[in-house]
């Protein structure tokens, strides 16, 4: 059983120490909760699990704490993808929910697995699912100051291999912050958010940047195909450098390899294979 999860790019924890020792600490909790449900859940239980407890967290841009459009308002993507059954869900630019990765779970017993906007909203209203605003006021001033590089850019992300060598991945983000109301991030797509039965891959980043260049089944394909997910790895983000792609992932194989990578300083991880590691 293994779990890594990430918490996008934090610029400040290269400078702000009393911020990077929170996420060092929130990081750890989490991946050691996430850890322990694994051992009694599927990879794809554990995911959600994982990613909602990321998402409640205002340390992290995904549900609570999300960015502000440039319209004022906070439109939330997520996205589930479980290896075994190879079985995709998510919802793009839902409104006023707590945990958007809980719907995106939700949609995977339907035909119609990928909503976006109105139809994700009512969606979540017609299943019960509560009106929650996830705003905080730190980000009401940064959005009332235009900081469009916002110090939690970034989206949260989980990958597990369960007990019965199952892999998934799920990907959660409050957007990059001032964006055109109706952008799509790479969260709810395969580009960002990717599984089969030989690997697991989840994405932070420029969402632009991660759409170009197919980063998750990009990597997972390649590992599919025997090539080792450090390689698969380094040779997709070199394939960004053209136009100075900005992107970081976490994977596992079916091998049990676990591994994560970025183009720029720094992606904050957790991981968990038996002991904890967080990045420094």
């Amino acid at each position: 059983m293994k779990l890594i999860i990430h918490g996008g790019f934090f610029s400040e924890s290269l400078t702000n120490q009393e911020v990077k020792k929170a996420k060092q600490d929130a990081l750890r909790e989490i991946v050691t909760l996430g850890h322990k449900y694994l051992e009694s859940h599927t990879a794809a239980q554990t995911v959600v699990y994982t990613v909602c407890l990321l998402e409640d967290c205002d340390l992290f841009n995904a549900g609570t704490g999300s960015q502000i459009q440039s319209d004022g308002k906070i439109r939330l993507s997520a996205s589930l993808m479980d290896g075994k059954t190879q079985k995709f869900s998510g919802v793009i630019n839902i409104e006023d929910v707590k945990n958007p990765i809980c719907i995106a779970e939700k949609l995977m017993e339907y035909d119609d697995r990928v909503l976006s906007g109105l139809g994700a909203n009512a969606f979540a209203a017609n299943n019960g699912i509560p009106y929650y605003n996830p705003e905080i006021p730190q980000r009401r001033k940064e959005y009332e100051k235009k900081l469009s590089d916002s110090i939690r850019l970034g989206t949260v992300g989980c990958v597990a291999l369960d007990i019965y060598g199952d892999i998934a991945a799920a990907t959660s983000t409050g957007g990059k912050g001032f964006e055109i109301p109706g952008r799509v991030s790479d969260s709810a797509t395969a580009a960002g958010n990717y599984a089969n039965a030989y690997a697991g891959i989840s994405c932070t980043g420029v969402g632009e940047d991660i759409v170009s260049a197919s980063v998750a089944s990009k990597i997972v394909t390649r590992v599919t195909d025997g090539m080792p997910i450090a390689i698969a790895t380094a040779k997709t983000l070199d394939e960004m450098k053209p136009y100075d792609g900005f992107a970081g992932i976490i994977g596992i194989t079916n091998t049990g390899d676990i591994y994560h990578a970025d183009t720029h300083p720094y992606m904050v991880w957790a991981l968990h294979d038996g002991g904890v590691e967080v990045f420094e």
